[in-house]
């Protein structure tokens, strides 16, 4: 497989500087509600699925099992691993601009078809699909987004994407009360016509998203200065801006050497050997927050079930507070990665939220809550683990050189996603199966490790990223030595 297609023809840009100093305007906002709607899809079908499980064991409907039930959710999460991977090893080398339609694209037809399904097998391959389609959005947009939002906002702005899946979440618990209600739909239409409004809302974002260019710094890095300079003319054109940069600034032209393809071996190479500490820092960021995530998550309705003798029924209710301070944390603390700095925010956020989920722990295990004291505890945490939990997504996406980057997002999220999706509900399943309190409370001390481990790495490497250029980060696998 050859290193990269490349010629010795080298060019001076200050296209990232450029970028860099837009006042916020117009396109920015269409960039964020055309390709953030991302986190709320997936909070949606998240939840979705998750509310609809028992109308799809009735015999009236599908008929599935528990187990069946669990298979389709794991295919979900299969697809996602799958389309991440894929998706962003192709964003990569193919464009942003291009994946995030066709990534798009995916899960709508994905999520169409989902509403079809008429058996396991159907089912199953469709929510594949379906979560194939937003892996691969994960990798396009969190790289498009972090390239094409200005350095001094591009913190708050991915907190605030990324934590608006609680958004979706939210959302999704909220339409339950209608899909569901028998007195408005069948027990075999409600859930299907959950699925159909995905797609609805799908299709009107890939409207959407035919005003977003593609990113400028992928266009030169790639051989195609020219496509690049017009886009960026047109963003300043659109702020007003006239003046040339060189002629008022002290930024230094980026020097790059054209290169118009990368073998994947290239693409590889850096994240374990100049990249190395930065990937461990990635790695031990991403898989604690998901272990931390997917434990509580899908083991709660058991807690509260076992401990608390509330309803099956009813846990969807307690879940809702969650999702609100999932949502609240990083709109409310996003601004402060930009200005305090990635590293004491990130490294404190992990802390803290470790920190209240070993109080609750204990607290727990002594029998000294309610279902509604203990709710009210974890909400708080979530506030500041959901901030810590986007600053992980927000890391990955920003600490690595240009040409890998939605590769580095895709191989950290699945990295992630299957720490979180097979290790942590397996785990905590078990320990709820043991029946005693103290068994459960290690578990969360386990997470709360994992929380201030990942604390301590972050202290210890990394990234002081806050208004920093993304060149500046990292520097171009093509930037001329």
């Amino acid at each position: 497989m050859p290193m990269s297609v490349e010629s010795t023809e080298t060019f001076e840009t200050m296209i990232p500087a450029r970028l860099d100093r837009l006042p916020w305007s117009r396109f920015h906002s269409l960039l964020v509600v055309g390709l953030g709607i991302t986190w709320i899809l997936d909070g949606l079908e998240v939840t979705l699925m998750g509310a609809i499980s028992a109308v799809l064991q009735r015999r009236d409907v599908l008929g599935f099992s528990a187990a069946q039930i669990g298979l389709i959710s794991s295919a979900y999460l299969a697809g996602a691993v799958v389309g991440s991977l894929v998706f962003g090893h192709l964003t990569d080398r193919h464009g942003r601009r291009t994946f995030f339609f066709v990534s798009l694209s995916t899960y709508l037809i994905g999520v169409a078809l989902s509403a079809l399904s008429w058996d396991l097998a159907s089912f199953a391959a469709f929510r594949f699909l379906t979560g194939a389609g937003i892996g691969g959005e994960y990798s396009a947009v969190n790289a498009a987004i972090d390239e094409l939002i200005p350095a001094r906002f591009r913190g708050r702005i991915d907190l605030m994407i990324n934590g608006s899946f609680w958004l979706g979440a939210l959302v999704g618990s909220a339409s339950t009360a209608l899909i569901l209600n028998p007195k408005i739909f069948s027990a075999n239409v409600g859930w299907r016509f959950g699925f159909g409004v995905g797609a609805v809302i799908g299709l009107v974002i890939l409207y959407l998203r035919r005003f977003i260019p593609e990113s400028p710094r992928w266009l030169f890095t790639h051989g195609q200065r020219q496509e690049a300079e017009i886009v960026v003319r047109g963003f300043e054109e659109e702020a007003g801006i006239t003046e040339p940069l060189a002629a008022q600034s002290d930024h230094h032209p980026l020097r790059i050497m054209v290169r118009h393809q990368f073998g994947l071996e290239a693409l590889l190479r850096p994240l374990v050997t100049e990249f190395r500490a930065r990937s461990i820092l990635g790695l031990t960021l991403m898989a604690a927050q998901a272990f931390l995530y997917n434990a509580i998550f899908f083991t709660y309705a058991l807690v509260l079930n076992r401990y608390y003798n509330v309803p099956a029924g009813a846990t969807g209710l307690y879940l809702m507070p969650f999702a609100l301070g999932n949502f609240l944390g990083p709109m409310c603390m996003g601004h402060l990665f930009d200005t305090i700095g990635r590293r004491p925010m990130i490294a404190s956020t992990f802390a803290i939220a470790a920190v209240i989920l070993v109080v609750t722990g204990y607290l727990f295990k002594a029998g000294a809550l309610s279902a509604s004291s203990q709710t009210a505890l974890w909400t708080l945490m979530f506030f500041f683990a959901s901030s810590a939990a986007s600053s992980a997504y927000l890391t990955v996406s920003e600490i690595f050189p240009l040409e890998v980057r939605a590769l580095a997002i895709a191989i950290f999220y699945s990295v992630g996603t299957a720490v979180g999706g097979i290790v942590a509900p397996w785990f905590f399943g078990m320990l709820i199966d043991m029946g005693e309190r103290g068994a459960l409370y290690l578990g969360y001390l386990i997470a709360a490790g994992l929380m201030l481990g990942a604390a301590g790495v972050e202290l210890w490497l990394g990234v002081a990223a806050e208004g920093v250029s993304l060149e500046e980060i990292a520097a171009p696998l093509s930037a001329a030595k």
